[in-house]
């Protein structure tokens, strides 16, 4: 896409939660006894549902269009400038708009294909403790382990490469400029005028979102447990 092109598009635009030892314990005594699986083969197990979540979900984010042609993640517009977004349609411009938004959603691919590394990282590092908590959690407890392990390297690791995406054809610079006059005119709500930072924020919120995805259909759904660990460790869940 050349730069003039953006520079136009642009400038028509203008849980785990901590918990205490006696919480901890409490929550692991509600685990089934005797069941047969030791305390390693549960971590196991969601150690196994974490990376099947990177594996099937996370993976199709990087792909070609992975954000773009997913309507759960695809990045937009701030919602105050969704409007100007429809105004480029209704006059026949939506192939401009279109390709301003393919812009932000390629960035975010780019930068998703650098995150598997940080996943097995935190996955690895899981306690048995941790293991057990989640596997009596909420049905995003093993997504919201992640985001908390991992959201800080992933925000370092994705940003470079979106600035460096968008450098090229001098987004930033561009955006910076609408959005700060945008922001100026009374009665509007303040859009983030840093480009980068909107989008690598967009795009985590995609990378939970889609593990979040998978976890509830490993928690809900037999036939998504691909393995016999699986199948033995969500038992539990499914008996609490």
């Amino acid at each position: 896409m050349s730069k003039s092109i953006i520079k136009h598009l642009l400038i028509m635009l203008v849980p785990l939660c901590f918990i205490s030892c006696g919480e901890l314990q409490q929550v692991i005594n509600q685990l089934p006894q005797n069941t047969g699986l030791g305390e390693s083969e549960i971590a196991a197990g969601l150690q196994q549902a974490l990376n099947q979540g990177i594996d099937k979900q996370v993976s199709k984010l990087a792909e070609t269009n992975g954000f773009y042609n997913n309507e759960l993640v695809k990045i937009l517009l701030p919602e105050e400038l969704k409007k100007v977004d429809g105004t480029l349609r209704d006059i026949g411009l939506g192939s401009l708009a279109d390709k301003g938004l393919k812009l932000l959603n390629s960035a975010a691919e780019s930068a998703v294909k650098e995150a598997t590394p940080i996943f097995i990282d935190a996955v690895k590092s899981m306690t048995i403790s941790d293991a057990k908590a989640i596997l009596l959690g909420s049905n995003d407890a093993a997504t919201d382990y992640l985001k908390k392990q991992t959201s800080t390297s992933l925000y370092n690791k994705f940003e470079p490469i979106i600035e460096s995406s968008f450098d090229k054809v001098g987004a930033n610079q561009i955006w910076s400029n609408i959005i700060n006059r945008y922001n100026a005119i009374p009665l509007t709500n303040d859009v983030n005028p840093d480009l980068t930072d909107y989008v690598t924020a967009e795009a985590l919120k995609g990378v939970f979102k889609m593990i979040a995805v998978e976890e509830l259909e490993i928690r809900s759904k037999y036939s998504s447990r691909t393995t016999d660990l699986l199948k033995r460790v969500f038992a539990l869940q499914d008996r609490k």
